[in-house]
């Protein structure tokens, strides 16, 4: 029975050079095959067209973006002149109301000094009559 023989250090060296051969020549079909270049262009066209479609739908996101601004916009200046036609009969209402007071105020005092005048004839004819009766009861007739 003959015993292992182990391979020597140029042996090893050979077989590893070899093997290191035969992975490169593997790599370099695989490279080169014309199936592995028809994926690789497929792969280029469809990340082309998905570019493109990214594009269109930023175009598009960007026109309704400036679409709902103008949008907003308009409503703003709506309710800008709602507002200022609002606080505007808001003014006139209270001109009217302050208006509306005065006068109110102004015949109220009218019928107070109405009142006070009427008052005070009514206490002067009471007063005169009184005196008028103290005349008529100091003379005895």
């Amino acid at each position: 029975m003959s015993s292992f023989q182990y391979p020597d250090l140029d042996e090893r060296q050979t077989a590893a050079a070899a093997a290191k051969k035969a992975l490169l020549a593997k790599f370099r079909a695989k490279a080169e095959d014309p199936a592995r270049e028809q994926v690789r262009a497929a792969r280029a066209a469809i990340h082309q067209a998905r570019l493109t479609r990214e594009a269109q739908r930023e175009a598009a996101r960007q026109v309704r973006e400036a679409e709902l601004a103008a949008q907003r916009a308009r409503e703003a200046e709506l309710a800008e002149k709602t507002r200022l036609e609002a606080e505007a009969l808001a003014e006139k209402a209270r001109r009217e109301a302050e208006e509306l007071a005065v006068m109110v105020a102004a015949e109220e005092a009218s019928r107070a000094e109405t009142l006070a005048i009427e008052q005070k004839a009514a206490r002067d004819a009471r007063y005169a009559a009184r005196k008028e009766a103290k005349k008529i009861r100091r003379r005895g007739y």
